[in-house]
């Protein structure tokens, strides 16, 4: 087995406990964001570009002032505590692949650079990573990242890093880090919060106040994607759990369970527990190990049993109250995925079902709908053009009811707090077979989108609770949103990029045995 699976398995970060330096009046930390969740199970490289939202300070500190994000909570933390923050360098890349080596090594030069020639310079610096990026060459490129600011800065610079629940998070990471935080809830509710307790930890370690060490442990196996709703079991109690412990334990200061990111194949795929504590290095071991033995604990419940899209359309029409909502896991955008997968649309039509909404990225059936115009006939094969994973185009038939804009805007909190969105013009079909009770309506967009608000469909002009069947083209994220509405959730298990059933792909870099993946003694 891996050092650094499960039994015994303990990296531990002191750098913190090194002398605090000299503090300024009021410190200045600097902040930087790259958030890039790579699906390297799909094979193309994607370039990493620059986030141009830094240059300007002034309206960064306005615009992310107003965000519910982690750099929106630690601008509330600096408020509260008397800091000084800086954008400096960030970056973004699309999910679907791996990033590109040299745009990789250019923006992380450029990172580094900002933060060393900082004048006058900086006191500690916030990662806002996500834990799951996978660059050409940095199988874990998130602890690549740190690693080198580590390097760059010394030992005794404050670093402290946030990642996302979907991390696979690495020990090295730990390691060059002092503190490192991930999300406790999935959906992403609590990404501000998150960013505060990065901001609060920081400010202790400038003044000398907290002196955080941390511990980490990754039990092996694959906790999947499926079962990572943490507002419901088997995820619930465990995360409850860490977040009493930092409620009751002062000398406890950060409790992490993020669950991993099953489509990238990288060595340190899969859950882990990790624990930072205020000097207490027995303590952050101990309790790292105790909650990572309940994860594994859990592993008889995380038998994938979704339906196929098939089955689940089938149980989904015969259902007593509506409406019920059909999670399309394999094309699951907020993974990376195109979404134009068909299976569900095409199963729909086959069983000629009534009363659904399916929202499908296809540029070019987008642009047939508005030749047709308002009114007009639609008559086209829709979806399935990416690539072979995610079903073959569907012959769909009906009229333009209505063309929009593609825009709208979410005003409670949903999955990552995302306020404001546009899938591109987009086109409303009424589809062949509706009745004036019940219609089937396809949304054509430009742009693929998360759906992790109903406002999507919603400013199209479609109610959702007096819909019958609602696809939503995801896993967990959607649930914030759906969930108040729906009788019935299901997760369908269909084919794409997004796959749910990790033996469907091959891996050939994770440390294995791991259960999900290899017939483990249970």
């Amino acid at each position: 087995m891996h050092p650094f699976l499960f039994a015994g398995a303990v990296t531990v970060t002191a750098m913190a406990l090194a002398a605090t330096p000299a503090v300024a009046a009021r410190p200045r930390v600097a902040v930087s964001v790259i958030l890039v969740e790579s699906n390297s199970l799909y094979p193309r490289k994607v370039p990493m570009t620059a986030d141009e939202t830094t240059r300007d300070r002034k309206k960064w500190l306005e615009t992310t002032g107003k965000e519910a994000s982690e750099a929106g909570g630690v601008l509330a933390a600096a408020a509260s505590l008397g800091m000084d923050i800086y954008p400096v360098h960030s970056a973004v890349a699309e999910y679907l692949g791996s990033v590109e080596r040299t745009s990789f090594e250019l923006h992380v030069n450029k990172l580094v650079e900002e933060i060393k020639t900082a004048q006058p310079p900086y006191q500690g610096v916030v990662l806002v990573l996500h834990g799951s990026m996978v660059a050409d060459g940095y199988p874990q490129g998130d602890a690549e990242v740190i690693r080198r600011v580590r390097v760059a800065m010394g030992k005794n610079f404050p670093i402290v890093v946030t990642h996302d629940f979907h991390a696979n998070v690495a020990p090295a990471a730990v390691e060059y880090s002092d503190a490192l935080i991930t999300y406790k809830e999935n959906p992403h509710l609590d990404l501000k919060d998150r960013g505060i307790q990065a901001g609060t930890i920081i400010h202790g370690m400038i003044t000398g106040k907290l002196h955080p060490v941390q511990a980490i442990v990754k039990p092996p196996m694959v906790f999947n994607i499926v079962y990572q709703d943490t507002f419901h079991g088997p995820l619930k109690p465990l995360v409850d759990e860490g977040k009493e412990m930092e409620r009751t334990n002062p000398k406890i200061l950060a409790v992490s369970t993020p669950a991993g990111y099953q489509y990238a194949d990288v060595p340190q795929m899969g859950p882990s527990v990790v624990v930072v504590t205020d000097g207490d290095l027995p303590l952050a071991r101990r309790e790292a190990q105790r909650l990572a033995d309940k994860m594994w604990g859990m592993r008889e419940r995380l038998v994938l049993k979704a339906p196929d899209a098939a089955t689940a359309v089938r149980q989904a029409n015969q259902a007593e109250k509506f409406p019920v909502v059909l999670m399309d896991t394999g094309d699951n955008i907020g993974g990376g995925s195109a979404g134009d997968g068909t299976a569900i649309l095409d199963q729909l039509i086959k069983q000629k079902v009534l009363g659904w909404v399916v929202t499908i990225s296809d540029r070019q059936s987008n642009e047939a709908a508005f030749h047709a115009g308002i009114g007009g006939a639609f008559d086209a094969m829709v979806g399935g053009k990416t690539d072979k994973l995610h079903g073959v185009p569907v012959r769909v038939r009906g009229k333009v009811k209505a063309l929009t804009d593609g825009k709208y805007i979410e005003t409670e909190l949903r999955h990552c707090s995302e306020r404001y969105f546009d899938m591109g013009p987009t086109a409303v079909i009424e589809v062949e077979g509706s009745t004036k009770d019940f219609s089937n309506v396809l949304l054509l967009t430009k742009a693929p989108t998360s759906p992790n608000s109903l406002q999507q469909i919603m400013s199209n002009g479609v109610y959702p609770p007096r819909q019958r069947i609602l696809v939503a083209k995801g896993t967990t994220a959607p649930r914030a949103a759906y969930e108040p509405i729906a009788a019935k959730i299901v997760e369908v298990n269909t084919p794409g990029a997004t796959d749910v059933n990790p033996t469907h792909f091959t891996y050939r870099n994770v440390h294995r045995p791991m259960f999900g993946l290899d017939d483990l003694k249970r």
